[in-house]
């Protein structure tokens, strides 16, 4: 899972003038490392495993200064190579922590390479991994809160807990995604397929002390390394060149290892596409007679690059029976899933499409997508004051050719039977003028709804607009969040455009919640306009009409209205 934050404030909002002093976060650790052939593979490029080495020792000691004590990796979310790094070069890799949770953390990784000679930098890639903090003497260990400075630091922050949540939903969504996907596939025969099993391969090594931490735990990263090790030799076999690691899959670890534990590496090419290939490979330990323990299992995809470092066509995979029909199955929906997440969420902001159709293989990203991005509204912090009225204020926001609106004030009614109240988008058009109809078409699960709503036309006589919304809940994962509505514009086959409406668009937009008492609640509304919403709002931000104070006076008034009714709380709270 990849930050929709764009690359100029991932790579140097790590220091920051402000009161002319220099900032630098107390969690960020630096390492630097020039590339020896001692590290490089055949063509002279930095091998994958000794990168992740360096950036599992990085990101575990930034771990460790903010816990003040040994900590653990614990996963990885998905890394995407975007540059290999030849010999001589110098990889810069930037590590700081950007929220704590109860025991664990989230550690933001940042991966550059500097040519020596002529001053050029570059990002390789990014990662997000979670740390846990091993239990001392004491017991188990308390994290202090993350305080975010700087805006940056304020939107990682923010989005950090979606990501957790994406990590802790990950492995069951997947699972049920393969389990309904593979069951409407087949395996396709291709003439001189290679078999599978050429491709298997299994390697053990002894854990020694250098492959331990000060807890005489084995390093993530040498584990990582030994898989991808295994990895590409079964990549190499299939294709019999020499192959580019090009993305890893999120993983976990299942368990520790330790010093003198015998680590058995497994790997097959599970299906090979035209330009790629998945490969899967798995970690076991022993020691002694001991049955073997599970360690960590991850899916990697590979390239063969030309000369011109373009991907060249690969044969193609013939499965074995039963478990390598399975593993290639699963690999073709897994390939769907990775496409939808790039496509969703690896973009920056700008480059997302607007009507990204739905499907339930990608509900998972379009929600995260839906949330962060008006996590990242929330987070600016250079918004500026159009107009105000009946202590209603509109603000706007104009970046990157892209003009955002907000509009605040404050209800004397609590925080979460606000939310409960605006999150029912049918009961929307009881004080929003601009909500003629709205339908729901699909409850995608408990915090996400599709809906279809309709409204009037701006031009007298003109045809009115309709929308298919995604629409995104959140409760706060702790005090310093806010309670969350977001919004975005989806596709569904089933719901095409009608002669009758204009199809409308919303990129962003949403409601976030703060509880500043137990009976005064702050609301802000985000839009990023889009050319759907202008017209509806383009009076107000030039000053010349004050239809939104009226339209948020009467949200006030409907909030206040039905503050004590149980119809709006969820039936648990009933």
């Amino acid at each position: 899972m990849e930050s929709l934050a764009s690359e100029s404030n991932q790579i140097d909002l790590l220091f920051i003038e402000e009161n002319d002093e220099v900032y630098r976060n107390p969690t960020e650790v630096k390492m630097s490392q020039i590339v020896l052939p001692c590290h490089a593979n055949h063509c002279g490029e930095l091998s994958v495993g000794q990168l992740l080495k360096w950036m599992d020792s990085t990101a575990c000691l930034s771990a460790e200064r903010h816990a003040g004590c040994s900590c653990i990796t614990a996963s990885v979310d998905d890394i995407h190579f975007e540059h290999t790094i030849g010999v001589g070069k110098v990889v810069n890799i930037i590590a700081k922590v950007n929220r704590a949770f109860t025991s664990s953390m989230e550690v933001g990784i940042l991966v550059n390479c500097e040519d020596l000679y002529t001053d050029r930098q570059w990002k390789v890639c990014h990662a997000f991994a979670t740390f846990v903090a091993r239990r001392t003497e004491a017991g188990k260990v308390q994290l202090k809160q993350v305080l975010p400075h700087t805006q940056m630091e304020q939107m990682e922050y923010s989005l950090a807990a979606e990501r957790r949540r994406m990590r802790l939903i990950h492995a069951e969504i997947i699972t049920d995604l393969l389990s309904s996907s593979t069951a409407q596939l087949e395996c396709q025969e291709y003439q001189d397929a290679v078999p599978a099993e050429r491709t298997r391969v299994e390697s053990v090594e002894l854990v020694l002390p250098p492959h331990a931490n000060h807890q005489v735990s084995t390093f993530g990263g040498q584990i990582m390394a030994w898989m991808e090790n295994v990895a590409t030799i079964a990549a190499s076999r299939l294709c019999h060149a020499h192959p580019t690691l090009r993305s890893i899959d999120m993983f976990h670890f299942r368990g520790p290892s330790h010093i003198g534990d015998r680590l058995v590496l497994k790997a097959i090419v599970n299906n090979s596409f035209k330009h790629s290939m998945e490969v899967g490979v798995c970690a076991e330990a022993y020691k002694g007679g001991e049955p073997l323990r599970h360690i960590n299992s991850a899916f990697m995809t590979f390239e063969v690059l030309d000369s011109d470092r373009k991907a060249c066509t690969l044969p193609r995979i013939r499965p074995e029976p039963v478990d390598g029909k399975r593993r290639y199955l699963e690999a073709v929906a897994r390939k769907k899933i990775r496409l939808d997440r790039k496509y969703i969420i690896s973009c920056k902001q700008t480059e997302v499409p607007v009507s990204v159709p739905w499907d339930p293989s990608n509900q998972m990203y379009l929600s995260y997508n839906n949330v962060s991005a008006l996590k990242l509204m929330d987070a600016r912090n250079n918004w500026v004051l159009t107009f105000e009225k009946n202590k209603v204020r509109l603000y706007t926001l104009e970046e990157n050719h892209m003009l955002c609106f907000k509009v605040e004030m404050h209800v004397s009614v609590p925080a979460e039977q606000t939310f409960h109240l605006l999150s029912d988008l049918s009961r929307r058009k009881e004080w929003d003028r601009h909500y003629e109809e709205c339908e729901v078409i699909n409850q995608a699960d408990e915090d996400d709804t599709l809906y279809r709503v309709v409204t009037p036309s701006v031009t007298k006589g003109g045809k009115g607009q309709d929308f298919i919304l995604l629409a995104s809940r959140r409760k706060p994962c702790d005090a310093r969040d806010p309670y969350l509505i977001a919004l975005r514009s989806v596709t569904l086959p089933t719901h095409p455009p009608t002669e009758n409406s204009t199809r409308g668009e919303v990129l962003s937009a949403g409601f976030t919640i703060w509880e500043e008492s137990s009976t005064v609640t702050k609301i802000t509304y985000y839009n990023q306009a889009t050319p759907g919403v202008l017209p509806y709002i383009s009076t107000d931000i030039a000053g010349l009409s004050s239809s939104f104070s009226s339209t948020f006076s009467a949200c006030s008034h409907f909030l206040e209205a039905n503050k004590d009714s149980l119809a709006a709380l969820p039936h648990s709270a009933q």
